[in-house]
């Protein structure tokens, strides 16, 4: 059983599902997919799946909580971004942010979050849900906001799993992070890419090459990508961290916890006390080797606007990005 607290307010996530339907036929396969193909199939997706992932999720994610992966690991223990009291008064971006639950979390501690997601649906579940911070849909390779404008960074399974050149997104994010600012993200641990990807015993033997970074695609019959993955090594990751112009302050491997009886897709109690499920990677900018300025190139553009959503490119924060209110 959850222990008490673990879980915040009870999730209000569960409503008809309204979104178009998935294509009839997809093909799953191992093949190259760029940054344009990858972001339009991705967008595609979420949009398409938000709906069903909030039902299917909701109740453990919470409305308020902020959780870095299927093991439970919550930030509130692991205080990742800093202990809680000094979360006042900062401003903090969510990359990926779904149905804001992070954001929602860290406005409750006092800071000043932006939720910032590639799916406008999914940033319409934050919207139905609640709260008094910006919504903004963008792509994370090319956030509309000017440099230095956050303290903190945070992505919990968000962006990185699903871009073709992580690079972009990470050079970017230490873009509109200040001096010393700390950029904290979760993925699926790269060992899994190993193994099928299922819950039971049958999830437990090697199935493929840890080091074969062939995109895992979902296309559809007449061979359009409808969901793309990407996979990079533990070493790729921290080259791309380093390469980006950060520090790696810390790798976070969180062990399967008692309490935890779920399962979420891949992940369970069984595989989760064997391998590691996650891997969170907690960087800071440095401000020696500092990469060349680039200037992004958004992969995917036209997130639908909507009321109280924004997505076109501002100066700040602040000023610039418009709010909702609950």
């Amino acid at each position: 059983m959850t222990p008490p607290g673990r879980v915040g307010r009870k999730s209000t996530t569960r409503e008809p599902i309204i979104q178009e339907p998935e294509a009839s036929e997809t093909e799953a396969t191992r093949r190259h997919a760029d940054v344009t193909e990858s972001a339009r199939a991705n967008r595609g997706w979420w949009d398409r799946n938000a709906d069903e992932y909030q039902v299917e999720h909701g109740t453990f994610l919470g409305d308020d909580r902020f959780v870095w992966g299927p093991e439970g690991l919550d930030e509130v223990e692991a205080e990742l971004l800093g202990p809680p009291e000094q979360l006042k008064d900062r401003d903090v971006l969510e990359i990926d942010a779904g149905a804001a639950q992070c954001a929602r979390w860290l406005a409750a501690q006092g800071a000043r979050p932006v939720a910032l997601d590639l799916s406008h649906r999914q940033l319409q579940h934050a919207l139905r849900i609640g709260g008094s911070f910006p919504l903004v849909c963008a792509d994370a390779a090319a956030l509309p906001f000017a440099d230095g404008s956050f303290d903190l960074a945070c992505s919990a399974y968000g962006a990185l799993p699903f871009v073709a050149d992580p690079r972009l997104v990470l050079r970017e994010v230490r873009r509109v992070l200040r001096p010393g600012g700390r950029f904290v993200f979760s993925v699926t641990h790269p060992i899994r890419w190993a193994f099928p990807d299922e819950p039971g015993p049958e999830g437990l033997s090697v199935s493929g090459s840890y080091f074969d970074r062939t995109p895992y695609v979902e296309q559809d019959d007449e061979g359009r990508a409808v969901y793309v993955e990407h996979h990079r090594t533990l070493g790729d990751r921290v080259r791309d961290i380093v390469a980006a112009g950060f520090r790696l302050v810390d790798l976070v491997e969180p062990e399967w916890p008692a309490w935890n009886t779920s399962e979420w897709g891949g992940w369970s109690p069984l595989r989760g006390n064997l391998i590691p499920g996650t891997a969170i990677f907690v960087c800071e900018r440095s401000e020696m080797g500092v990469p060349p300025a680039e200037v992004p190139q958004p992969s995917a553009r036209g997130c639908p606007q909507g009321e109280g959503l924004t997505h076109a490119r501002v100066q700040g924060v602040s000023e610039h990005v418009r709010h909702w209110d609950a």
